[in-house]
């Protein structure tokens, strides 16, 4: 998996920003203040991303791909880590992004949800 590709497709998104929090060590996209996706290396140097979800689409997602884990730090029933070893198809991450993105942009406020879409 591409980091490029991780990056260019989470920051594609109206109002997305991307900032790297040394106190997590990892790299968070951001809508509106609130993160939609934390991606990150473990100790080993293999690569993460987390992403919310619906609960039903991240049990779903996880008895199909075993490179897709419940949620690190996070609950797992709403969020999922992808290890980003190149198993899991491009598509299915970019829809995961895109899923994370729309849930936490729906859960802004709506004068918030304007002024993004407004930029």
């Amino acid at each position: 998996m591409n980091k490029d590709f991780i990056d260019a497709h989470c920051l594609s998104k109206m109002g997305a920003t991307k900032e790297y929090s040394t106190e997590w060590a990892v790299d968070r996209y951001l809508v509106g203040g609130k993160y939609f996706g934390l991606r990150f290396n473990d100790d080993t140097g293999d690569e993460f991303i987390t992403l919310k979800h619906d609960p039903h689409n991240g049990d779903f997602l996880r008895e199909q791909y075993e490179d897709i884990l419940p949620g690190y730090y996070s609950n797992k029933l709403h969020w999922s880590t992808v290890k980003l070893i190149g198993t899991i198809p491009t598509g299915v991450i970019k829809d995961m992004i895109d899923e994370s993105y729309e849930l936490v942009f729906a859960k802004l406020t709506k004068k918030l949800q304007k002024e993004i879409l407004e930029t």
